[in-house]
């Protein structure tokens, strides 16, 4: 346990004691091994079986145990899969006390609520109707305390505060567990009519098939990412001083989008717009792009051509859809004195209207070879004031309220080069000034005559 910090082990300690005291009453006399038995065993395969194939937890058989049996005897059934499941990440043996000890409390919860509520005795009778209620209260406190759970373990672990990560947990994983809980329920009263626990199996089929699709959306989605991730590297290693712009456009393009009322795979897919809004910049020359002070006109033709060249770089890409669109014409203007084509107005893509915003936002708000940081509101005002001529007035507004209302806090996960800069918060809705500690003149950026200085290279 020594790569796990001293108060994450007193942690796993007491989650374990818990655990424990679950386990304690009635006497092991009582407990109906005939039933717990195959539950554990059943559950122990499912577990190693969802784990390694569909990178998931197998929840049903834990339910159906809440549903099926007395608290203590319910929180046996996840003890031999919990410690025997596959984990590649260290400490092994300290994240399996960890998963069996919530597992534990968690079915101990909810078969105490499910009993509570007269859920036993409605399985007994197969009474669908009265079962409903209390195997939902059993799933809503399953999922409470595993959250509660997991989310206490986040917090000595990472010294983060534990309420954000419970809450987030908890909504994640009501919607999922729910339906595993509708499955172990159908799984409990089959148990318990006369068709046995035979024929509660065959609840596991339709389960299996379902994780199975979803395990193929998850491989098609990762390989999306991979593509993704491999383009943006190959970005940040030729254009260094950028690092992380990418990914911080791709988040402002999302806020843009979800406050435009967007559904989630279009704010999805200009989100891979505005990651990959630079591709292009693989085929021009790295002096070009780490060349500081002003470029010749013969330079600013080159760099120009960047859309292009990331248009014809993810043209192979099907599931990029308009995402491609808005690689081409991110920097087309509003009047029309953008490039590579000059549309203007409606002509431009709406995609790529939201991510010229979001890239002008992000330009101004970073440190560049050839321009220094502006703080976020004097960025807003910025886009404000162009609002029309450079930009559409829809996206600039929807950023500015997204901003206003949830500040701008950047994730970057690629490596930094350079130490992270202090983003400042947007003016209060009293109208207070933001403080920041970057320079507060710009260096004006190189473009044409009388042009906004919000274009970035």
């Amino acid at each position: 346990m020594e790569a796990v910090p001293a108060r994450a082990r007193g942690y796993v300690v007491c989650a374990a004691l818990g655990a424990l005291l679950c386990l304690t009453p009635p006497p092991l006399a009582w407990t109906p091994w005939w039933t717990v038995l195959p539950l554990a065993v059943l559950y122990a395969g499912g577990e190693r079986v969802a784990r390694r194939r569909f990178a998931g937890a197998f929840y049903p058989v834990l339910l159906a145990g809440a549903f099926l049996l007395p608290p203590s005897a319910a929180a046996l059934v996840p003890l031999p899969g919990a410690l025997c499941s596959p984990d590649g990440q260290r400490p092994s043996a300290v994240r399996r006390i960890r998963r069996a000890a919530h597992l534990a409390t968690g079915v101990w919860a909810a078969a105490w609520v499910h009993g509570a509520l007269g859920g036993a005795e409605a399985v007994v009778d197969a009474d669908l109707s009265a079962a409903l209620a209390p195997a939902g209260a059993a799933v809503f406190v399953f999922c409470l305390v595993l959250a509660a759970a997991d989310g206490g373990m986040l917090a000595p672990a990472e010294r983060l505060p534990s309420r954000p990560p419970t809450r987030g947990l908890f909504l994640r994983s009501l919607a999922p567990v729910g339906v595993h809980g509708l499955a172990g329920l159908m799984m409990a009263l089959l148990w318990r009519s006369p068709y046995g626990p035979v024929a509660a199996l065959l609840v596991l089929f339709p389960m299996g098939v379902s994780w199975w699709v979803f395990a193929q959306y998850h491989q098609e989605r990762t390989a999306h990412q991979a593509t993704i991730r491999a383009l943006v590297q190959a970005v940040d290693i030729k254009d260094g001083y950028t690092r992380g712009h990418s990914e911080r456009v791709g988040q402002a393009s999302m806020m843009i989008a979800r406050e435009l009322g967007m559904d989630e795979q279009r704010v999805e897919t200009l989100r891979f717009a505005g990651i990959l809004h630079d591709v292009g910049k693989l085929g021009v020359p790295t002096r070009l792009l780490r060349k500081n002070g002003p470029l010749t006109p013969e330079e600013r033709r080159v760099i120009e051509l960047h859309p292009e060249y990331g248009h014809e770089i993810t043209r192979g890409i099907a599931f990029l859809g308009e995402a491609r669109s808005a690689i081409l014409h991110h920097h087309e203007r509003m009047d029309g004195n953008g490039y590579p084509y000059g549309l203007a107005g409606a002509q431009i893509p709406e995609s790529a209207r939201v991510v010229a915003v979001a890239d002008a936002f992000d330009a101004m708000t970073s440190t560049r070879s050839y321009s220094r940081a502006r703080p976020v509101a004097a960025a807003l005002e910025e886009l404000n004031r162009c609002a029309g001529e450079h930009f559409d007035p829809r996206m600039v507004s929807a950023l500015t309220e997204v901003i206003t209302r949830e500040g701008w806090h950047p994730v970057v996960t690629a490596d930094t080069p350079h130490p992270p800069q202090q983003q400042p918060s947007p003016p209060s809705a009293a109208g207070a000034p933001a403080t920041t500690t970057t320079p507060p003149a710009p260096v004006p950026a190189p473009g044409r005559p009388g042009a906004p200085q919000t274009e970035s290279r």
